[in-house]
């Protein structure tokens, strides 16, 4: 793969399920979503990776008022995800009613499937992590 990546080829590889990110050459820090420079060595020279969208929750909340362009679509779930590769990284939680989210969710495995977040207005249906939780 190529050593960068625009957000716009992000974007388009979360459409199709498939989560990027930038493995730091120097370090052999992961990020995502990518970045210009590694969080961990501000190293430049990256290659782009392509993630398993596995990882366990590290934190959660529930969701009642949401923000101005996902009004008509709460509640919901974020969640925190620490991937298996390394980086965290923030998206939402399907198959489990806000309301009946307990701090047991913390450390549950968890994979990212296909579903797009989008809210109104969103003309271009901006993609965001969804989670699942593993069985």
């Amino acid at each position: 793969m190529e050593s960068k990546i625009t957000v716009k080829e992000y974007l388009a590889a979360l459409k199709e399920n498939r989560l990027l990110g930038l493995k730091c050459q120097q370090c052999g820090f992961v990020t995502t979503p990518p970045r210009a420079a590694c969080r961990k060595c501000a190293g430049f020279e990256s290659k782009v990776v392509e993630l398993s969208g596995k990882g366990r929750i590290t934190t959660f909340t529930s969701v009642y008022i949401a923000p101005q362009d996902r009004q008509g679509k709460t509640p919901y779930l974020v969640v925190m995800v620490e991937l298996d590769e390394g980086p965290w990284i923030m998206g939402n939680l399907s198959g489990i009613a806000p309301n009946q989210a307990t701090i047991d969710l913390i450390g549950k495995r968890v994979t990212m499937n296909n579903l797009l977040i989008s809210g109104k207005p969103n003309p271009e249906n901006i993609p965001s992590p969804m989670f699942v939780l593993d069985n």
